[in-house]
């Protein structure tokens, strides 16, 4: 008996006082009382052996468990998994449901939503030392939520490598562990938060996110599952119904070979499950005034009335049974008006969790046993005494159950009754058009369509397979000919008057959500490619990464999808990785694009990873990939190397001064270091360098060549000559590495000429002073005078002999340049295909704007050293056919050359020799 009983109600003080202990009642659930266990921080119990559909209304009846059990162990057999469909009580999607004993059916809408800031209404108390630290680092950010779930890029990769493809449902419930434990270290995170300000918002809008994520891996695990099996049975694999079956076995054999009516109820379940992880197990912290004897106060009102003899007061009903009110049309008394509004409410909750055991002990503890019953009468009828042995065994479900559903129908048309009341047994019977007032979000909506879609099918089936029925008991035409169809159901959706569910429709899970429920994948391919349309960059990276992990789980069932869809998202979502810096993620979702995209990928990525240590971790992340790593650098360095490569130009239009490194230089010098990881790619380090050394060659910028060329190992061409004869190669060099080691040798001949000649200019024009002596100097500064020339004579000796030795160094390397063997310089010996088309020009011009150059270099040596002779003879050898020098020179350049030869004749003619410095015969 509730404690009001002993209380006289007929005191207005009293009365009023009463009200007022349940609103402060009612305002200190909504303050302390968490929606589940989840909301505490506590870990969720998971259930394996849960059937395919848990909770469902006709779960027990029109899902067999020995049949779902058989299909889940194939199932497991062939996935290699032997986990089930499962619902757990994860953190749920609402504040408190305290909030819901609210009578404003407005916050009631409200509270049983989706809405992002529902999710964090009500949070448990601090009571670990963990809820501090983590709130404390986290709440510093920017984005908190952001920050919090960073790791569920590397959790779910982690998660994807360890679960071979014959585990895939293990992976799936992989992720949607992950996401259950994210939810809760950003709930944690949220009270640490203050509302309302941005950070609340942004962790608010990832909560949301994660929890869609977490259900719509729950709800493709479900149906994937099905699907599978599904594929792999022979539809004549189910034996025919016999006449005499009951209810139950018909629609036994319905969910065994129908996959629209098995599936469907597996959304209805997936739908459920979400519910009750919202509603979570709140039936014992909520207090309903009667315990065992319903409308308490009305009886104690009536008594008292009787006692005084008076009928005076306002008009109530004068019998208590439970049509009473109806029948007389008479209120009860506030207090149990107020009571049976709040248990109706709660009681429509549980049926739409799929709770309706719950629901009816709930009627029971709250003395209203008669509605309990009323709740009972949907099972299907079975007598397994009819064709089974002789032991007798007890009858299930309700014979007279067509009966009943009429009169479910009949009570959810009449607008006397409560609007939940109405909505709780609209979904028992299949009213959709009752239902539906009571559904203000997209899940709700889509729950009372396939709700009742499954209903109406069980039932056309029943009555198709020649189990009789009275006329009387008759349902709606419309219900029982209802053509069902699931693009049927989201059509309605679109068509909805109801704002809110318009809005939700428009959600990018809830879309996905569609498409997985339909098997639609091209459906939503092209809402993947829609998305990525528009501005990438307002695609969450938490989105990104559930459409990724959705391709790859779809590429591992084999089924068909738009690669090129595919490929853009994936592409997409490796930018935003390298965005944020998640350098170990990258390769792996790079090895899952096609050959050539997935090399240009990564080298775009490597292009910008300066750290040593760094390039070389993701190389070695590259080589576990199974990415080919040798095309991947030669792209980089290609990338490189030819942006902003200038044209070849005539040193003569190049300034007199050496051009500066520039920081486009330096990037070019630095790219060579991808190609001297490997000893294998040795060849192609040299070929690479080769192509960015002439074209600063080209710009006269011979400080960065020789840079480019000190990359290069000097082991390496010993190096490719040993791998080649490594592989059992007895031939030559192919003659591309051949001409790249013979190109490499002549820059290298170049550069040391070039070099060479610096030291001698250097050292030649900087010769010790002779010192000099005063006209009137004294006894002592012509001591210290004749010491200083001592001194001199012999510094000049020393620099005399260093210059002679700079002097035939320098000459030998010019001379090998101009007369380098096989040919001349930068000139292929052997004929090839050569992948660079640009190549042979740039060697060609190369010729044109070096050798002159050197032959420059060469006779001022020459003619400042005063041997003049063999000045001249730079004139046979540029004239020679066998090197044809003559070729690579302008007129100009010829012209200038031949003045050169000039001034070197007449210094002989000075010497008293003739013009070619031989002596004049007298």
């Amino acid at each position: 008996m509730d404690r009001r009983s002993h209380v006289d109600f007929s005191s207005p003080v009293l009365r009023d006082a009463e009200i007022s202990r349940t609103a402060l009642r009612q305002s200190s659930a909504r303050k302390l009382t968490p929606i589940d266990e989840s909301w505490s921080g506590t870990s969720t119990s998971k259930a394996p052996g849960v059937p395919m559909t848990p909770a469902s209304v006709l779960r027990q009846n029109m899902t067999p468990q020995t049949w779902t059990a058989s299909r889940l162990q194939d199932v497991s057999a062939i996935i290699g998994t032997g986990v089930a469909s499962r619902v757990a009580q994860t953190p749920g999607r609402l504040g408190n449901i305290s909030m819901m004993s609210s009578l404003d059916d407005s916050a009631w809408a409200s509270a049983y939503s989706p809405q992002r800031t529902a999710l964090l209404t009500s949070m448990d108390s601090p009571s670990f030392v963990e809820d501090f630290t983590v709130g404390a680092v986290m709440v510093q950010e920017e984005d908190p939520g952001e920050a919090a779930t960073m790791s569920m890029y590397r959790e779910f990769l982690h998660a994807f490598l360890t679960h071979p493809s014959s585990e895939v449902f293990d992976l799936i419930q992989q992720y949607e562990d992950t996401c259950n434990d994210q939810m809760n270290l950003l709930k944690r995170i949220v009270k640490h938060v203050t509302p309302g300000q941005q950070k609340f918002s942004k962790t608010a809008s990832i909560l949301w996110l994660v929890r869609q994520e977490m259900v719509t891996w729950r709800l493709i695990a479900s149906l994937y599952r099905d699907r599978i099996q599904s594929s792999l049975e022979d539809e004549n694999m189910f034996d025919a119904i016999a006449p005499n079956a009951s209810e139950k076995t018909v629609v036994d054999k319905l969910f065994q070979r129908d996959a629209l009516v098995r599936q469907s109820q597996l959304v209805v379940d997936w739908l459920e499950s979400m519910a009750k992880d919202d509603v979570g197990d709140f039936s014992e912290n909520i207090e309903f005034y009667a315990k065992s004897v319903y409308w308490e106060n009305t009886l104690h009102t009536l008594k008292q009335r009787n006692l005084s003899n008076f009928g005076i007061g306002r008009p109530l009903v004068s019998e208590l049974d439970p049509d009473a009110p109806i029948r007389q049309k008479l209120p009860l008394d506030d207090l149990d008006h107020e009571d049976d509004i709040r248990l109706l409410k709660y009681l429509f909750t549980l049926i739409r969790a799929g709770m309706t055991e719950e629901a009816q002990r709930l009627c029971k503890r709250c003395g209203q046993a008669w509605r309990a019953a009323t709740l009972e009468g949907w099972k299907l009828y079975h007598d397994p005494n009819i064709d089974e042995g002789s032991e007798l065994q007890p009858v299930e479900g309700n014979p007279y159950r067509n009966v009943w559903k009429v009169c479910c129908w009949r009570m959810a048309e009449d607008d006397q009754f409560n609007r939940y009341e109405r909505a709780m047994y609209a979904t028992l019977s299949g009213n959709l058009k009752q239902l539906l007032p009571v559904c203000d979000t997209w899940e709700d909506t889509v729950w009372a369509h396939f709700r009742v879609m499954v209903d109406s099918l069980v039932e056309q089936e029943i009555r198709a397979s020649g189990l009789s029925y009275s006329e009387d008991d008759n349902l709606p035409r419309e219900y029982l000919e209802a053509n069902w169809t699931l693009e049927g159901i989201f059509e309605e959706l679109q068509a909805t008057d109801k704002k809110r569910v318009l809005e939700e429709n428009r959600e990018h899970y809830h879309k996905i959500q569609k498409f997985i429920i339909l098997a639609d994948l091209d459906g939503l391919m092209d809402e993947f490619n829609e998305w990525l349309s528009k501005d990438k960059s307002l695609l969450v990276g938490h989105l990104l990464r559930f459409m990724v992990h959705l391709i790859l789980f779809f590429r591992t069932l084999g089924l068909q999808t738009k690669e090129d869809v595919c490929e853009e998202v994936l592409v997409t979502y490796i930018q935003r990785l390298i965005h944020d810096k998640h350098i170990e993620l990258i390769a792996f979702y790079v090895s899952h694009l096609r050959l050539d995209l997935a090399i240009s990928q990564y080298a775009a990525f490597l292009e910008n990873v300066t750290d040593s240590d760094q390039r070389q971790q993701c190389l070695d992340l590259a080589k576990e990939a199974g990415l080919d790593v040798a095309s991947i650098t030669k792209a980089v360095v290609e990338n490189t190397r030819r942006k902003a490569s200038g044209e070849f130009a005539h040193h003569d239009h190049v300034s007199a001064l050496a051009p500066k490194t520039t920081e486009e230089d330096r990037k070019k010098i630095d790219v060579i270091d991808w190609l001297v990881f490997d000893p294998a790619q040795r060849a192609e380090a040299i070929k690479q360098s080769n192509a960015i050394m002439r074209m600063f060659l080209a710009s006269n910028k011979h400080d960065a060549a020789k840079e480019v060329f000190g990359k290069i190992p000097q082991d390496s061409i010993a190096e490719i000559y040993s791998q080649w004869e490594e592989h059992g190669m007895d031939s030559a060099l192919p003659a591309e590495d051949d001409n790249a080691i013979r190109e490499h040798l002549c820059i290298r001949a170049y550069l040391e000429a070039y070099e060479a000649f610096n030291q001698w200019f250097s050292h030649v024009n900087s010769p010790p002073q002779k010192p000099t002596l005063a006209g009137q100097a004294s006894f002592t500064e012509k001591v210290a005078h004749e010491h200083k020339e001592k001194k001199y004579e012999m510094d000049y000796s020393i620099w005399k002999n260093h210059l002679d030795s700079l002097t035939t160094d320098a000459k030998e390397k010019i001379y090998n340049v101009l007369l380098f063997v096989d040919g001349g310089w930068m000139v292929d010996v052997r004929e090839d295909e050569d992948e660079e088309p640009e190549r042979a020009p740039q060697m060609v011009s190369l010729r044109h704007l070096c050798l002159p150059g050197m032959c420059f270099l060469l006779h001022t040596i020459l003619h400042k050293t005063k041997q003049y002779q063999e000045c001249l003879r730079l004139a046979d050898m540029v004239s020679s056919n066998r090197h044809k020098l003559y070729e690579v020179f302008s007129k100009t350049e010829m012209r200038n050359l031949l003045q050169k030869l000039r001034e070197s004749s007449l210094k002989l003619l000075d010497e008293q020799l003739d013009p070619m410095g031989y002596e004049v015969q007298s």
